[in-house]
């Protein structure tokens, strides 16, 4: 997964973390939270606070 693939990346957080409410993550979470992911692969310098929005805005989505 890169840091494009927002809805993919959503899925997987969802899946991985159902205890934690998406609307609580500060982006230095989120970020972690995207980074530890066992297929996310890209570099951690290319990530943004417009990505960071669109991953969680896809994950709050994704647990309603």
């Amino acid at each position: 997964m890169k840091w494009t693939d927002s809805q993919r990346i959503a899925e997987e957080l969802f899946d991985t973390h159902p205890d934690i409410d998406p609307q609580t993550v500060r982006f230095t979470q989120l970020r972690d939270l995207i980074l530890a992911l066992p297929d996310f692969d890209d570099d951690p310098e290319r990530c943004g606070e417009k990505i960071l929005e669109a991953v969680q805005m896809a994950w709050i989505d994704e647990a309603s």
